[in-house]
């Protein structure tokens, strides 16, 4: 992934041009944490999201065809009571 590739570049960058005692390096080691941290935030959302979302398309599917089920059925009875009338 790009932004994984990013984030590990950004840590070497960090590691290669200065150590823990300046003070930009330390933001810039605390920013890309955060950008890190953000971003297998953001996956971890959007994998949750994925599997909502198929979840929500089974249940279209099957209430359509429970739908569908139903329409067989109502038409099989509503046939079954004209026949009936027209005997009786």
């Amino acid at each position: 992934m790009d932004e994984a590739k990013l984030v590990d570049e950004l840590n070497e960058l960090v590691r290669q041009f200065g150590g823990p005692s300046d003070p930009t390096s330390k933001r810039l080691a605390i920013l890309a944490k955060q950008a890190e941290d953000n971003q297998k935030e953001l996956q971890q959302k959007v994998d949750c999201l994925r599997e909502s979302l198929d979840y929500l398309r089974v249940c279209i599917k099957y209430m359509l065809l429970d739908i569908e089920a139903t329409r067989r059925e109502n038409e099989y009875l509503r046939k079954l009571l004209q026949d009936n009338q027209q005997e009786g």
